[in-house]
């Protein structure tokens, strides 16, 4: 493994970053060398904001992502947590697409099935507006306590929220007394900088428990890299985990790694683990790529690369608007706000539709496009729609043929 690794992508020269960084994920000390940089990018990307004035002047920080070269993980090491602020306003649920129910559903049954999930005591850390907490209670008859600061009580119709307590806070070690068969973590360990700090909590609020169950499930930064995925990178999200990392995370705050695996159009990385009286050496079934010279050779290769990535995106959009093309964005979330605001596009695309009701009328921070549903559509008439997430590809053909319209579709990850 090399260890001369400071590599820059902005245009415009910028200082040496070799960083005297400890890594959050493993503590080797000057370990963080940044290899990407981005300014002024909104702090938030899932809050609600219901003006084209509020959303242009959101608050904004920097991104300086740093790789590790002792564990693969990778960090902004810019990130300031006194930015952030999760509340009822964070509108990150997913529940509205059918494409998502269906692999949310199968995997709880999934899980309920290999963990033996009936009439159990679970947790979950950061469940959102509490979907897949209660459709794990559901269908187990399982009992539950969710945290999540951004939970929406009057959203669960539930029949089984009676056996569900939601606290709306963060989870911290002053809840170890709350113990549980099975403790689940869903897309939440990347919005935490300190990593080897929170799991190594988890530990020891787990205990003596040494039968329950970890589940953690977080975007996989392998696939981001190798696609150029600079859309799945911002601000919120502050931790990037690699196969490597994530194991190697697990291990050293005390656990036993059961699974490590890929789902979701490989967009998603999940780790089951049960906590260990030792430290753990067991082997995790790694893909052959997620090995820690295959990772360092990807990092390389995305900073030399992406601003390449960027041009081509710019000069597509922007040839289609001075040919008089309508061009909307599918997805509203932070795909697309990390797509528009690195990129600069403003007036070029003018709406970004999403199919979740409760970000109809509001506005993209920091580009300040208004969001509408598709119904929208049919008196607007697109040429282009970019898909933000190709997996949903076929449910927006579907809804699109509905409307009768067949304008150009364009998954994000198609453009060279």
């Amino acid at each position: 493994m090399k260890s001369d690794f400071h590599l820059r992508t902005t245009e415009t020269p910028l200082r040496e970053f070799l960083k005297e960084h400890t890594c959050p994920n493993c503590g080797a000390l000057k370990s963080m060398n940044v290899f990407y940089e981005v300014e002024n990018i909104p702090v938030h990307s899932v809050k609600l904001v219901h003006s084209h004035i509020e959303a242009i002047g959101f608050p904004k920080g920097n991104m300086q992502l740093g790789f590790c070269s002792s564990c693969g993980f990778i960090s902004n090491i810019a990130f300031d947590s006194m930015k952030i602020n999760y509340s009822s306003d964070c509108e990150e649920t997913q529940g509205f697409s059918s494409t998502f129910n269906t692999f949310h559903r199968n995997l709880a049954q999934k899980l309920i099935g290999k963990y033996d999930l009936f009439n159990k005591d679970i947790i979950e850390i950061g469940c959102g507006k509490g979907e897949f907490l209660t459709m794990l209670c559901e269908l187990g008859n399982n009992r539950g306590i969710g945290f999540d600061p951004a939970y929406v009580s009057m959203r669960n119709n539930s029949q089984a929220k009676e056996r569900i307590k939601f606290i709306e806070e963060f989870y911290s070690e002053k809840y170890s007394n709350l113990k549980a068969d099975f403790i689940c973590c869903k897309m939440t360990l990347e919005h935490i900088p300190n990593t080897l700090e929170f799991i190594s909590m988890l530990r020891r609020s787990i205990g003596d428990n040494l039968k329950t169950t970890v589940f953690f499930q977080i975007p996989d930064i392998t696939r981001i890299l190798k696609d150029f995925a600079f859309w799945d990178i911002y601000y919120e999200h502050c931790s990037y985990f690699c196969p490597v990392s994530l194991e190697k995370l697990f291990l050293q705050a005390g656990f036993e790694v059961l699974d490590l695996y890929n789902v979701y159009d490989d967009q998603y990385l999940i780790i089951e683990a049960k906590a260990s009286k030792e430290t753990s050496s067991i082997s995790s079934p790694l893909q052959p790529v997620d090995d820690l010279n295959e990772i360092y050779r990807l990092v390389s290769a995305f900073s030399e690369n992406i601003n390449k990535r960027f041009n081509s995106w710019r000069e597509d959009i922007r040839r289609n608007y001075r040919d008089g093309k309508k061009i909307v964005i599918w997805g509203g979330g932070s795909k697309a706000v990390s797509f528009l605001t690195t990129l600069g596009i403003t007036e070029e695309i003018e709406y970004v539709v999403d199919i979740n009701p409760h970000k109809n009328g509001t506005f993209i921070v920091g580009t300040g496009q208004k969001v509408v549903l598709p119904d929208f559509l049919k008196d607007y008439r697109p040429d282009i729609v970019l898909i933000m997430n190709p997996v949903y590809l076929d449910e927006i053909r579907t809804i699109l043929f509905e409307l009768a319209l067949e304008p150009k579709l364009l998954p994000i990850e198609t453009n060279d």
